[in-house]
């Protein structure tokens, strides 16, 4: 026992001298120190308009700039930071302020923005009328079941004088937020990948622009309200995991996203369906 004791005692001295000077390591570069510069930047992904530009850069920037880019796509709002988080991945571009903050409030994640690219404008669509006027009393719209999205589908009734929300709501509104609804609408929770495919379910549905682009639907001429880009908290960014923002990998890539050339392909592609952050 006591052999055993002393071995135990020399490992644990050998591993806190191990790890004292993994400390100094990390001091001195702190940010950089779960990234290997090496290696492909592996980067989660929605598949449309995120995993779209993404692509341009790695098919005609990013060789030029010394970056090797791999793109993961995922249909959902919650693997691709999972993955950041854990690893799987070193970066994501698919969410918004609001959203990153919800989720890192709920899963305890560490994700932190890099970047402002792109907005999305939210819309409302609908297969049954041809304007917001035309919904009739007791109409179901689909609206995405998270949090931050659900609010924000809320707040765009809203600023279009369909419902009245509550003096104070923030970015957690639910229809238990409503204090005025004219036309008695009925609210039907749904994916938020799935609010497309709910069209001839219900009479209106509010989409995500990636969804509705995904969807053959062209937010600038289809959608019966949009988002307005003025003074809009919900563009989309590259994220890390906190400590990896001044990975080099990182930093290319942030600078190609906002280039002049990937400016002129989110004009020139989207039509006013994604608009540039920069």
């Amino acid at each position: 026992m006591r052999h055993t004791a002393k071995i135990t005692a020399a490992a644990l001295a050998t591993a806190a001298l191990t790890l004292g000077l993994t400390a100094c390591g990390s001091d001195k570069d702190n940010s950089t120190s779960s990234a290997d510069t090496g290696k492909p930047l592996i980067v989660a992904a929605s598949p449309t308009p995120h995993a779209e530009i993404l692509n341009y850069v790695k098919d005609n920037l990013a060789k030029k700039a010394g970056l090797d880019l791999e793109i993961k796509e995922f249909q959902d709002y919650i693997v691709p930071n999972t993955a950041t988080e854990d690893g799987s991945v070193d970066a994501n571009y698919f969410q918004n302020q609001p959203y990153l903050d919800d989720f890192n409030k709920k899963r305890g994640t560490h994700i932190v923005p890099v970047v402002t690219v792109h907005l999305e404008p939210l819309g409302l669509y609908s297969h049954k009328v041809k304007s917001a006027d035309a919904l009739k009393s007791g109409a179901t719209i689909a609206v995405p079941n998270d949090a931050v999205n659900e609010a924000r589908a809320l707040k765009l009734l809203a600023a279009n004088k369909l419902i009245t929300l509550k003096d104070g709501t923030g970015n957690e509104a639910t229809p238990q937020d409503i204090a005025d609804n004219p036309k008695n609408l009925k609210f039907k929770e749904v994916e938020a990948a799935q609010t497309p495919r709910s069209l001839d379910d219900v009479d209106a549905a509010v989409i995500n622009g990636n969804y509705a682009i995904s969807a053959d639907l062209k937010p600038a001429k289809d959608a019966l309200v949009l988002e307005s880009a003025k003074n809009n908290p919900y563009g989309n960014f590259l994220a890390v995991k906190k400590g990896n923002e001044k990975d080099p990998r990182v930093l290319k890539l942030a600078k190609l996203l906002t280039s002049p050339e990937v400016k002129k392909f989110i004009e020139d592609k989207y039509q006013g369906s994604v608009i540039p952050s920069f």
